[in-house]
């Protein structure tokens, strides 16, 4: 059997699953009925939920220990250029999405184009456009000790900028943090998340530096696992490294608590041990196991990620935006069906629902073998 293309099949199920879970907590039928392990942590703490957007960090760096090593014989022009064009492209396909539809409604329902003075310039894609482009330099250009360190230094660095950057008094609260700090000083507070009751935003700059070790530990368990190979002694150093980190985290919490809005030193450590468990996991059960149970569903989605994910951050907007009967679509299709099962239930069904809707064009796309990339 194909070693590249079975790694890459396991590497594909990692990233669907993580598209899965993501387009199912990002569109519950009703906010107000979320059940808690499909929640983000208010502050500090962690949920399932927590897990995935550094799961799909984790595999953006696996995917790079595939790609990078085609580019050593290009030169360092040839790579600074491809990965300056990669991470601006991504980085403004993410803030026109802020942007999207450009117009909003105003006291009277007439329509207002929507200032750019008032836009949120950050987001999710942009912080994986910038993890990738700070972490891709950084593979190309250091040794994999060299990695380490800086890896090492990142998580230290920021911590110490937390604390003393950040309120004296409560250097990690949600007020008085150095994210916040920073990102107000730099962006305004018109250009922040405002999610949260007041300007702050959980994408922030100075809380992407540590989001760059998440890509770096992909890329170093995917370089592993090809110079090691898929077989027992390998899967249980990478479970064993998972451990260590899963034990470190929580040791951690006790002083920096595990935060993922200011995606704290702990944090990454504790997602990192996490993804390495769970990514030796399915390297065991595809390839060394061999079985295939449920695995096309997740492939579907692991093969065409950013398209399928975009496809359901519009939906979701121009879903909102069609008036039927005095709401919008969404809502009126929650409240007149999934409702009818319960609060939470049907607002989890509404979730999976809207996610197998946003399967199908993927496997549309699989079938014609179709595959969308920057």
């Amino acid at each position: 059997m194909n070693t590249t293309t079975l790694r890459f099949k396991a590497l594909d199920v990692f990233r669907g699953m993580t598209i899965c879970l993501m387009i199912i907590v990002n569109t519950p039928g009703s906010w107000n009925y979320v059940y808690s392990p499909l929640d983000h942590a208010a502050w500090n703490g962690f949920t399932p939920t927590d897990l995935v957007f550094p799961s799909f960090l984790f595999a953006v760096g696996n995917a790079m220990s595939f790609v990078i090593p085609k580019w050593e014989d290009k030169g360092h022009l040839f790579v600074i250029k491809k990965v300056l064009i990669r991470t601006i492209i991504l980085f403004l396909i993410g803030y026109l999405l802020n942007w999207f539809p450009f117009f909003r409604l105003d006291d009277l329902q007439h329509i207002q184009p929507f200032p750019f003075s008032e836009t949120r310039i950050l987001g999710v894609l942009q912080r994986i456009a910038l993890a990738y482009g700070m972490a891709s330099l950084l593979i190309h250009f250091f040794t994999k000790k060299q990695l380490a360190y800086t890896s090492l230094f990142i998580l230290i660095a920021y911590w110490g900028i937390l604390y003393f950057m950040g309120n004296s008094a409560d250097p990690y609260s949600i007020q008085g943090n150095a994210v916040l700090k920073l990102d107000t000083w730099m962006l305004g507070s018109n250009h922040l998340y405002m999610g949260e009751g007041f300007p702050f935003d959980p994408e922030g700059i100075l809380s992407t530096f540590p989001s760059i070790v998440n890509v770096i530990a992909g890329y170093m368990t995917g370089y592993y696992l090809q110079k090691k190979g898929k077989n027992y002694e390998s899967l249980f150093k990478i479970i064993l490294v998972g451990f260590i980190c899963f034990v470190i985290a929580w040791w951690w919490n006790l002083i920096l608590p595990i935060n993922k809005k200011i995606w704290t030193s702990s944090y990454v450590v504790l997602t990192i041990g996490l993804d390495c468990m769970i990514l030796a996991a399915i390297v065991f059960f595809l390839d060394i196991q061999e079985k295939n149970w449920g695995v096309f569903f997740f492939d579907v989605f692991g093969r065409n990620p950013l398209f399928i994910y975009l496809l359901s951050e519009l939906g979701v907007i121009i879903l909102s935006l069609i008036p039927i009967q005095g709401t919008n679509i969404s809502d009126w299709v929650y409240s007149s069906i999934f409702s009818k099962a319960g609060d939470y239930l049907g607002s989890f069904l509404y979730a999976v629902v809207f996610m197998f809707c946003c399967w199908l064009p993927g496997y549309f796309l699989f079938k014609k073998k179709i595959y969308i990339r920057i």
